[in-house]
């Protein structure tokens, strides 16, 4: 069995709280055993139970990964919404690969999908605090398939969508260059199949899929006019050592595998027969898809074409060099361009 990961604690990420599924059933008809999803949130729950916002987070996050857009002085304003960051199966605090019981632990952990994730969220949303309805889904890269899936899933429940920087279904550019990233990992011989001892001795595989992970990241314009530079780093070696390498060195190698499986495989039309128009056009919430100029995870040419098949939705592109990783908000141009859309989409 796998050692204990010190990354995914709480001194790290701060205090969670569990919502205890027992024995789950997964999409795929196979059972997650002692299934949980850990969360955290924001805010109070007011007596109408009407102004919930849920906030699912990206691959290779934690539910405290998006909790830098919440303030006072923010459009998720903790005095007004009772936000709700729910983590993803997979992300070493929900039921994971690094904390699964036998037999499911490590290489044994089943494959699961987005819909997984978004019926634990349903049942933690309904069950846990009695909330029919959401004021705003909204998410990143895999928080914004899951932002998808609700709306499609629940579509009665989602009063507003804001997805940003994601897709309704992996398209097959984006298939490829996750199962890359994947497939770096696995190219340790240390990975031994998911059953290594600790961590940190995939340390060459997590390396690579580091390196592999920076050319799709960001963009060419980032490298060629040295962005690194405005954060602190003096070259580009130590970018990507001090920046992309350390901060997946400590994760856990089968974590982001089983993640990652899961983006690749994200797709909402599994709910309408495979017919992807039709998924689209169920969707009741107000939706406003947003993209990042130069991301080459989720093209904005690939969001666009998905939000003209979904009722009075909105499309907006923020132009920056972070590409796909505007979302880290290193300036606060990203910053103030994100909550600008919040804030309208709020407003309305």
């Amino acid at each position: 069995m796998t050692e204990k990961n010190e990354y995914y604690s709480e001194e790290k990420h701060g205090l969670h709280e569990y919502f205890e599924l027992g024995d789950f059933s997964l999409v795929s008809d196979e059972v997650l055993l002692g299934a949980r999803i850990a969360y955290k949130t924001a805010g109070v729950l007011n007596e109408a139970k009407d102004n919930a916002v849920l906030f699912p987070h990206m691959w290779s996050g934690t539910s405290a990964s998006m909790e830098s857009f919440v303030g006072s002085d923010r459009p998720l304003d903790p005095s007004k919404y009772f936000i709700i960051f729910p983590g993803q199966f997979a992300n070493g605090f929900s039921t994971s690969p690094s904390n699964a019981a036998t037999p499911q632990s490590g290489g044994n952990f089943p494959n699961i999908m987005i819909g997984d994730d978004v019926i634990a969220q349903h049942r933690l949303v309904t069950e846990k605090f009695g909330i029919s309805q959401l004021q705003l889904v909204t998410g990143w890269s895999m928080g914004a398939e899951q932002t998808y899936e609700w709306a499609v899933r629940y579509p009665d429940m989602v009063k507003r969508a804001v997805p940003i920087a994601g897709t309704a279904k992996t398209t097959p550019h984006n298939y490829i260059f996750v199962r890359s990233h994947e497939n770096a990992i696995k190219s340790d011989p240390a990975w031994a199949g998911g059953l290594y001892s600790k961590s940190s001795d995939v340390h060459v595989g997590l390396q690579r899929h580091a390196e592999t992970w920076s050319v799709m990241g960001l963009c060419s314009d980032f490298y060629k006019q040295e962005i690194w530079r405005e954060i602190g780093f003096d070259s580009l070696e130590g970018f990507l050592t001090g920046f992309w390498g350390a901060y997946f060195a400590p994760m856990d190698p089968n974590n982001l595998i089983w993640m990652g499986w899961k983006w690749r495989h994200g797709d909402v039309s599994l709910n309408t027969e495979n017919d992807l128009d039709v998924a689209l056009s169920s969707i009741k919430a107000k939706v406003t898809a947003v993209a990042f100029s130069n991301d080459m995870f989720f093209p904005p040419t690939d969001i666009a074409a998905e939000v003209n098949k979904i009722p009075n939705a909105q499309y907006e592109e923020i132009e920056s060099l972070w590409a796909h990783f505007a979302m880290f908000c290193m300036n606060d141009r990203d910053k103030n361009a994100i909550d600008d859309v919040y804030r309208r989409v709020l407003a309305s």
